[in-house]
């Protein structure tokens, strides 16, 4: 068999670039994309082959020289101002089948619910349109569609939002979302996390397709507090589910872990590993929960799944300000509502409400290429409380006593003030139910 040819006759691309740098990734017992990459050159569609064994040279040749050679540019379809990543080699004259590799950011659908004929969907639109290569999926959430020509852009679109799919957002402005799995699979799960990420996407829409905004805001949202989407660090403005009664617990699943696993195992993977210290192991091997130390963490829940379960009283907390480093270095997101229900209709119309006040006014106030959490960070939290007009709140701050913005002197006192009002407001709910 001569070399470039493959044993069922097809073809093979016949000058492979040779990739001594790339070789070394596929050392080792990982899996590598340099495998993945080699496949698609050697197994794919022929117009795949080519683009793919370009690629690789031009791959190589930047391990090479320690440089890259790509450069970006403007590049839309009719009506969009993002969603398409553009790149430019600046080695075509070397690898010429690679000289455009433009990205489609597509919207997944929410909890990322797919069907295998909708994914071999994809694949032959892209075989057909692109290089072959997909990622499922960016750290926004996106189906990233990698390796398209401009001319070929516009119609790997026109196909993909014909079978129902959008594109997502790139540059400054409403990037695409992403939910966790949630209540379609998960019994950890707090609210309806496809539902809120629906309608704050199809509420915001224009911000996404139309890149208006000082820089990128991100929606996550998480059932639960494992944070399978890790919105509080990821996200702008991060929807994670939790409740506000007790756990749940089944005093008989409790003791059938402890006889399965044993008392000193509980204590060490269990007991001993609450944050706030609020478990503690009975002699008759019953669990005893202090609720009003629980943060929350689902820890406890995640080893005893069948012995524990979140409470029935469920909804969200709202952080805000979650991102990766930029200005000022990498920041968690920051408790703005610490709880809301989200089960009525007029629920996620506040949400919804709440979630365009927060994009308005990040629109507004926000500097040229700063997150929300730096111009939260830049103007203060009371200034961005007030103009939200949020309410300050005591669980808004974690620890007040190692606060140097809280005077511990009167914090207790004030705190107190605050749960005594809130306790008379719920008392005058009651009272006129």
């Amino acid at each position: 068999m001569k070399d470039g040819d493959s044993a069922d006759g097809a073809t093979k691309v016949g000058d492979k670039h040779p990739t001594p740098h790339l070789d070394q990734l596929e050392d080792g017992p990982w899996p590598s994309f340099v495998t993945g990459l080699k496949r698609l050159r050697d197994e794919g569609a022929p117009s795949n082959q080519k683009v793919m064994n370009d690629l690789l040279g031009q791959l190589n040749h930047s391990y090479e020289n320690r440089l890259g050679y790509w450069k970006g540019g403007t590049l839309s379809v009719f009506g969009y101002g993002g969603g398409i990543i553009p790149r430019f080699s600046e080695v075509a004259d070397q690898f010429p089948e690679s000289k455009e590799f433009h990205t489609l950011r597509v919207m997944p659908p929410a909890g990322f619910h797919y069907t295998t004929d909708l994914l071999r969907q994809f694949a032959d639109v892209w075989e057909r349109h692109g290089s072959g290569l997909i990622a499922f999926h960016g750290q926004s959430g996106d189906i990233m569609f990698q390796g398209c020509t401009t001319e070929n852009t516009q119609i790997a679109f026109d196909e993909l939002n014909g079978m129902g799919f959008d594109l997502g957002g790139a540059g400054p402005a409403l990037r695409t979302a992403m939910s966790c799995v949630g209540h379609a699979r998960c019994e950890q799960s707090c609210f309806d996390e496809v539902r809120a990420h629906r309608s704050l996407v199809n509420t915001l829409l224009d911000e996404m397709h139309r890149p208006s905004l000082p820089y990128k805001f991100k929606f996550k949202f998480s059932g639960c507090a494992n944070d399978c989407v890790n919105s509080i660090h990821r996200a702008d403005f991060a929807v994670i589910g939790t409740w506000r009664d007790d756990i749940k617990i089944k005093q008989d699943k409790v003791k059938e872990h402890v006889a399965e696993k044993g008392r000193k195992y509980t204590i060490d993977t269990v007991i001993s590993m609450c944050p706030t210290r609020a478990l503690s192991l009975n002699d008759d091997d019953t669990l005893e929960i202090d609720n009003r130390s629980c943060v929350r963490c689902m820890h406890c829940i995640n080893v005893m799944t069948k012995a524990l379960s979140p409470g029935d009283d469920k909804g969200v907390s709202i952080l805000v300000g979650g991102k990766r480093a930029l200005k000022i270095g990498d920041l968690m997101g920051t408790m703005i509502i610490p709880f809301m229900k989200l089960e009525e209709d007029e629920d996620f119309e506040k949400l919804e409400e709440f979630a365009e006040n927060m994009v308005e006014f990040f629109a507004d106030n926000a500097l040229e290429h700063e997150r929300i959490g730096e111009c939260i960070d830049r103007i203060g939290l009371p200034a961005f409380l007030e103009a939200m007009e949020i309410e300050p709140d005591p669980n808004m701050v974690n620890h007040p006593r190692t606060s140097s913005y809280v005077r511990t002197d009167d914090f207790d006192e004030h705190a107190a003030k605050w749960f005594a009002r809130k306790a008379r407001e719920a008392g005058m709910d009651v009272a006129a139910d």
